[in-house]
């Protein structure tokens, strides 16, 4: 970076005059600092010309400071009967701006956009990425897309990302004067300003010279920290299909019209639904047997083809086939509930990493994926139907712990899907070790995991071989020689899963014996590794999303003889944050150690950043702490 700046400088002094619009010499020094990609200008136009069409018209040039930029050097947008690719042009420019090198037809990729898990797909992509290892330099795109369908209307996000800055960005919206549309801003204050332009009313939304920011650890995600403007239909259209988006339970009703009559089973399902369910009487278990049916019998292929994005497949197709995507599956599953007579919620989830980032107050399609409710009377069950192996009703940190829309014949309501608490979410170890005389330890851990600290052991058990799983342990454990001698697993099935963890260890040169002296580390296998650095000018809120508790009790049989020469002290620390206590006591030649540690949940203020550093930074160096052992002398005998 250093060698980068000085080229800057060089340039700065050396070029007094800017050449060409998009030369180094145009951008203010502010934008410079921190950035890997300054956006040079944006100007993204959506127009509407009616409920089912619209046109997107886009024009940016990226300058790329940094190597770590250089996936802003590409042009990828997919298209389907939805979405057509009208044009589009390329240009790459050096620092002062000259053209290099101009995009031809022939360099533009056309690639299928199928992944891995997609059976069927009608997404394609268009592609091309300019090649340059001189930096900085510039890329410049302009390129039209119509859409046949407006269910979705793009965002307006100017910095989508840490380490960019913008120079210029600018969002139009244009629609004819007897249409409507929605829009809400967050972390930006400025109203729009509208023209009226040829029966045609025009918004436009800008922002000009916003520095790059730096992501800090623990803070919100950065659709919550930069500017960025949503926008949904009132009246929209997909494939012949009309709805409204006005709230929550007008989007739902849509959805709920796209599933409409498409639950029906075959006879021979129905059949299999009464013998697994006629006879039991809770139907707690009528819906775990029938959850359990359908994961043995279907697996997860996405298929999207039109409507089918958005439209499930015929419960009678899954059947068939035996697979399905998510709305499929969730589908099914509700056609088997209905059969045995349990009502469920068809629902549809933003899933994955992307909990924080629904804007509940503002009604649009923000959802990848697609669940099942099923209300009981004294209970909720939810159901991922996309998994061979979770069980049933646990939603974990993939769904769990958001919003969701579910959605029956009157409409959406938004909801939030289960929290696992800090007494779901465990990690409780056992430890019994043996020190021998020349410092090796044999270790015998049992682990229980719970919640969704039991998720990475879960996937283990269903996704890797056994010699898979003993090169990830010898990857992942923290010693520095050592071997996995034995090792198992044991799944609990339940709404809070769990899973039991055996190992046995054998680490060589654990402890340090010097002369009568033998050092020490009691905390075999649980330390701490968060230690975040100090950060005086700290901007952003705090954000710990999983609450969880660790508990350990180790006992270290060591060699006879030794007394505790130097220990540390018992600790107890209390914070908003978390809570920590360890302690340790030597009796009858074996050590012992105890720790717990809990991890809270909770929003702070950025000035609380010091107290959570100083904690984690306390209890990392608490969980490093030696006890020093000293061997009695054997007295000289008397002759």
């Amino acid at each position: 970076m250093r060698c980068f700046l000085t080229m800057i400088a060089f340039v700065l002094v050396t070029q007094t005059k800017a050449e060409e619009p998009f030369s180094i010499t145009n951008i203010p020094l502010p934008l410079i600092k921190n950035a890997y990609v300054v956006k040079r200008l944006e100007d993204q136009q959506f127009i509407l010309q009616k409920d089912g069409e619209a046109v997107i018209r886009m024009h940016y040039a990226y300058t790329i400071m940094h190597e770590n930029g250089d996936d802003y050097a590409t042009f990828s947008e997919y298209y389907n009967k939805f979405r057509e690719i009208r044009s589009v042009e390329g240009t790459l420019y050096d620092a002062r701006g000259n053209v290099i090198r101009r995009m031809k037809k022939k360099d533009l990729q056309d690639l299928s956009a199928v992944n891995d898990i997609n059976l069927i797909d009608d997404n394609r992509m268009k592609r091309f990425q300019f090649y340059h290892r001189s930096y900085p330099y510039t890329v410049e795109f302009e390129y039209e897309i119509k859409l046949n369908g407006t269910m979705f209307y793009p965002p307006w996000f100017p910095q989508s990302d840490e380490r960019v800055s913008v120079q210029q960005s600018r969002f139009i919206f244009s629609c004819p004067d007897n249409q409507t549309f929605r829009y809400k801003a967050y972390q930006y204050e400025k109203e729009p300003v509208v023209v009226a332009e040829k029966g045609m009313k025009v918004y436009t939304w800008e922002l000009n010279n916003y520095p790059a920011f730096l992501r800090e650890p623990y803070a919100p995600a950065t659709r919550r920290l930069t500017p960025i403007v949503l926008f949904g239909p009132v009246n929209f259209e997909m494939q012949n299909y009309r709805g409204t988006m006005q709230s929550w339970q007008d989007l739902g009703k849509f959805i709920y019209a796209l599933k409409a009559g498409r639950d029906e089973l075959p006879g021979n399902v129905k059949d299999r639904v009464h013998q697994l369910t006629d006879n039991i009487d809770t139907p707690q278990e009528k819906v775990r047997l029938l959850y359990e049916f359908m994961q043995q019998h279907t697996r997860y292929i996405s298929i999207q083809l039109g409507i089918g994005g958005w439209q499930p497949f015929e419960a009678k197709y899954v059947a068939e086939k035996k697979y399905g995507d998510c709305k499929a599956l969730s589908n099914y599953m509700a056609a088997l509930l209905k059969e045995a007579g349990i009502p469920s919620l068809y629902t549809v989830i933003n899933a994955g990493r992307g909990r924080d980032e629904l804007f509940e107050e503002f009604p649009s399609s923000q959802f990848n994926h697609a669940i099942l409710c099923v209300p009981l009377q004294k209970d909720t069950m939810w159901l991922e139907c996309t998994s061979q192996t979770t069980p049933a009703g646990y939603m974990g940190s993939f769904t769990g712990n958001r919003y969701a829309l579910v959605v029956d014949e009157s409409g959406g309501k938004l909801v939030r899907t289960p929290l696992y608490t800090i007494g779901d979410n465990t990690q409780s170890r056992n430890i019994k070790a043996r020190l021998d005389q020349e410092a090796t330890l044999q270790i015998n851990a049992a682990t229980l995991y719970t919640g969704i600290e039991q998720e990475e052991a879960s996937g283990l058990i269903h996704h890797l071989s056994p010699q898979k799983v003993k090169e990830q342990l010898q990857q992942e454990l923290d010693f520095p020689t050592f071997e996995v001698d034995q090792f198992s697993y044991q799944e609990q099935k339940g709404r809070v899963p769990a899973v039991q963890e055996n190992l046995q260890i054998t680490v060589s040169n654990y402890a340090t014996i010097t002369g009568k002296r033998l050092f020490i580390l009691p905390n075999v296998m649980s330390r701490f590794y968060r230690k975040p650095l100090p950060d005086p000018t700290r901007k952003y809120p705090v954000e710990l999303n999983t609450p969880s508790r660790y508990i350990d009790t180790v006992e270290i049989e060591i060699p006879v003889g030794y007394s505790i020469e130097s220990a540390p002290k018992d600790t107890e620390i209390k914070t908003p944050f978390g809570l920590y206590r360890n302690k340790v006591v030597l009796k009858d030649n074996k050590l012992y150690y105890y720790r717990l540690q809990e991890q809270y949940t909770g929003s702070f203020p950025a000035s609380s950043y010091a107290d959570l550093v100083k904690f984690y930074g306390d209890v990392y160096t608490a969980d490093r702490a030696r006890v020093v052992l000293v061997k009695a002398e054997t007295p000289l005998k008397a002759f």
